[in-house]
């Protein structure tokens, strides 16, 4: 992965910058509408179905269902579709994107959450979004208070980065990555919104904050979201190693462009030779029915030329293996100095 200064970080990569934004805005968008469209008291749904768990449950449906669609996007298979700067400051930890890619990435998803916020003002018009009932579609904590609020943000923004690690970082279901955040994004809104609104995004509370002017324990969707996923990336980084972490794209089977530090190229390579030799040990009967004829899934880095991996193999701590793999993008010290992490 090449060194880039500001000015040719922009030039090289503005595209996923405003990728970022817009699928970030289209999501702030969707949400305002939803919403609008289930639990406005001028809204003949919200008169329809009584049942305030079923309204949620419907909400919870359509996130996740925009999620998934963004994710599944042309645009959303080129940058990544994080979305999140907890997201995006995860993988920086880990190595797999550089320090201004980093930095525009969380930029532009700031600035597509107020957007999107500010469109659905302009479509829906203010006196219907700012109803209590909907109230720019705000977060914050529930009846149980402001450490509940910030224990259950910490555990979702864990349980997602773990799922989205787990999917992404192997060939066989990184295809099904957006499925499985979808389907999260769907399970949090129906069952843990009473507690905290469920942001899990630092962006997605700030843009609703601004337009709403509520920044009702505005601290806690900045630290309990980042936190949580930076937790999930220690985990799994000590279970599964860092050699596990391939890239930070959501989904890979693609023909889009890598910008990140990417090894798919180099996982892909290897597995047929490691599948020959299974085969090879396996009766001739199973050999058959699965050796013969594999092939592994084509990725964006196979088809677009992406990023030069650069692997580390050292034991440690989550900074010890990482720190070869930001000095090699030029990207200096991580989240803490010279890439040093003390657990």
């Amino acid at each position: 992965m090449q060194r880039f200064s500001t000015s040719e970080a922009i030039k090289q990569h503005w595209r996923e910058y405003l990728i970022e934004a817009f699928g970030l805005g289209v999501f702030m968008l969707s949400a305002c509408a939803f919403v609008t469209l289930i639990e406005h008291p001028g809204s003949p749904v919200a008169h329809a179905i009584k049942d305030t768990h079923l309204r949620r449950a419907l909400i919870g449906i359509a996130m996740g269902l925009t999620a998934i669609a963004i994710i599944y996007s042309p645009w959303g298979k080129q940058s990544g579709a994080h979305l999140n700067p907890a997201v995006t400051l995860t993988f920086y930890r880990l190595g797999k994107i550089t320090r201004w890619d980093a930095v525009f990435y969380v930029l532009a998803q700031f600035s597509g959450a107020i957007a999107g916020v500010g469109v659905s003002a302009l479509l829906l018009g203010r006196p219907v979004l700012s109803d209590p009932s909907v109230h720019y579609v705000a977060t914050a904590p529930g009846d149980w208070g402001v450490w509940a609020a910030f224990v259950a943000e910490l555990a979702i923004s864990l349980g997602m980065m773990l799922t989205v690690l787990t999917f992404s970082n192997r060939l066989a279901l990184n295809r099904y990555t957006g499925l499985a955040a979808g389907a999260l994004v769907a399970l949090y809104i129906t069952v843990e919104a009473p507690l905290s609104g469920m942001s899990m995004n630092p962006a997605r509370t700030f843009g609703s904050a601004l337009a709403a002017n509520d920044w009702t324990a505005i601290w806690l969707y900045f630290a309990a979201p980042l936190a949580g996923m930076l937790a999930a990336a220690e985990v799994y980084v000590r279970f599964k190693g860092p050699s596990a972490v391939l890239c930070c794209k959501l989904h890979h089977d693609n023909d889009r462009r890598c910008i990140f530090h990417c090894r798919y190229r180099e996982e892909s390579a290897a597995r047929p030779s490691q599948n020959a030799r299974a085969s090879e040990a396996k009766p001739r009967s199973e050999g058959r029915t699965r050796g013969r004829g594999w092939r592994p899934t084509p990725t964006c880095s196979e088809q677009h030329g992406g990023a030069k991996a650069a692997s580390s193999s050292s034991s440690g701590g989550l900074g010890t293996h990482i720190s070869a793999a930001t000095r090699a993008a030029g990207d200096g010290a991580s989240m803490v100095s010279h890439g040093d992490y003390h657990g």
